[in-house]
């Protein structure tokens, strides 16, 4: 399928513009009625600018078409306009996009990371899955994680070398591996990936960034380094990874560990729980550019991009430097605490229970959310937070797995001979200010429980983990509660 480009482009200014409201940058415009000396020196210094200006965003569009793809045409997209189309972010549309992480050892950065030995010759994983939607109204963004080791029956899809027929029960990570190796391209494997994650959740993802290890951790050091609260003293043998509790600066290549560490102090060797810790990660990525306010410094913003798409493969419906400004200034008043994070509900797999994972029935209430694009926190109709667990009447804490089990008639637990102990359950508790969780008291065990509003999951407070008070499967971390706890930052 051929990619449709426009080649008329408007030049924007490279500084942005300061509006309230998303707008497409403007192009510059010079006089052509030139009558006096002054006149003439003023434009000598815009056509210096413009053309300055002109040929960092001839440069900057290069590298995204020479790092674009086109996704195949797919069974259930044949009678569909598959013409690439533009990104639009003033239409009022939620943008859907397919992130993955690609697990590769090609290239000596990516072997530093990772690590590299005969058998990690010619991988192509996907590390890492994240289904990003960003509102219409571009008030928050939602971010799913999907484990690698997620038990999956996925569709037949389409590649550069055919058809791959349908798969049943097969690990999510190896559809990119599957179709990299039949189709011989990234296009393909990214392809039967978001094919495969339409027939699951439901969506309509039309659009996929993929970046690898080299290019996550050179997208952080473009950016100076990442600030991140670490919980608690923190050491992994297979890297040399060595963090001490409180907050620590990482460089690209720390940072990539830590958030691919599995085996590591606190880990459990599952991939759910590393999902979390990329979900961290990505969180104070966000803080930290924030933060140094990069749309007010062009040059530092000119070095983030030019790092970012030379380490990013973008399908070409994002592929065009005028669509990727215009969301990210449509995006640059987003308060951070409304990105709204969290790993799919999971259980063990029956047959496989010590290392695969198959997704759980409060999966689909997540991925209703999306679907009805809604945010991860909002509440459902039938009184399900986002996980798919109880909310209370005032959306916030849901019970706990001991909550679940006593008398829904009773509001206080009582002894034996009927005395009233005082326990009674707070159900309508505000979140704290300071951490954003909710404090209740177990009635069995008298222990206070924290608890997320936003997940509904149960809070460990000695590492801010949050477990689904079901399952007891990792979901996502309290990253307010860590950063007050362990590193004083309110």
């Amino acid at each position: 399928m051929t990619s449709h480009r426009r080649t008329n482009r408007t030049i924007p200014n490279i500084a942005g513009s300061i509006a309230s409201h998303p707008r497409h940058s403007s192009q510059y415009r010079i006089s052509h009625v030139v009558r006096t000396v002054l006149a003439s020196i003023l434009l000598a210094a815009l056509t210096f600018v413009g053309t300055a200006a002109a040929a960092v965003w001839v440069d900057i569009n290069s590298t995204i078409e020479q790092r674009s793809f086109t996704l195949p045409v797919q069974a259930d997209d044949a009678d569909k306009d598959n013409e690439p189309q533009l990104v639009d972010v003033n239409a009022g549309k939620p943008v859907n996009v397919l992130l993955l992480g690609q697990d590769t050892r090609e290239g000596d950065g990516n072997a530093a990371v990772g690590g590299s030995d005969d058998s990690t010759a010619n991988l192509h994983n996907a590390d890492t899955t994240i289904v990003a939607q960003i509102a219409a109204d571009r008030s928050y963004i939602n971010l799913v994680s999907i484990p690698r080791d997620s038990m999956v029956d996925v569709p037949s899809c389409s590649t550069a070398n055919g058809t791959i027929p349908a798969q049943y029960y097969v690990q999510f990570n190896s559809i990119f591996a599957n179709a990299y190796s039949y189709g011989g391209d990234l296009a393909s494997a990214a392809g039967c990936t978001v094919n495969a994650v339409n027939a699951l959740t439901g969506l309509d993802i039309q659009e996929v960034v993929v970046v690898d290890f080299q290019g996550l951790s050179s997208m952080i050091d473009a950016l100076g380094g990442v600030d991140i609260c670490i919980p608690f003293d923190t050491q992994d043998t297979y890297t040399g990874l060595d963090l001490k509790r409180g907050m620590q600066h990482l460089d690209g290549t720390q940072a990539t560990q830590y958030a691919r560490m599995r085996h590591g102090t606190g880990t459990d060797g599952s991939d759910v729980m590393r999902t979390t810790r990329q979900q961290y990660l990505i969180k104070a990525l966000l803080n930290e550019a924030l933060s140094k306010n990069l749309f007010a410094n062009s040059p530092q913003l000119y070095q983030l991009a030019r790092a970012a798409l030379e380490s990013l493969n973008i399908s070409d419906g994002l592929a065009d430097a005028a669509t990727l400004a215009g969301l990210a200034m449509s995006l640059k008043n987003l308060d951070s605490s409304h990105l709204y994070a969290q790993t799919v509900p999971v259980v063990a797999d029956p047959y496989n229970p010590t290392a695969r994972v198959v997704w759980s029935d409060a999966a689909d209430a997540v991925w209703e959310k999306l679907r009805t694009n809604q945010p991860l926190t909002a509440q459902s109709d039938d009184g399900q937070s986002a996980d798919g667990t109880a909310d209370d009447s005032s959306g916030t804490a849901s019970d706990t797995p001991s909550d679940t089990s006593a008398n829904a008639d009773s509001s206080q637990q009582t002894t034996q001979d009927g005395t009233d102990t005082g326990t009674e359950q707070t159900q309508q508790a505000a979140p704290d200010p300071n951490t954003g969780l909710v404090t209740s008291v177990d009635p069995y065990t008298l222990q206070e429980v924290l608890t997320d509003p936003a997940t509904g999951g149960v809070v460990d407070p000695e590492t801010g983990s949050i477990t689904d008070p079901l399952t007891g499967q990792y979901i996502g971390m309290a990253d307010q509660y860590i950063m007050y706890t362990f590193c004083r930052v309110s």
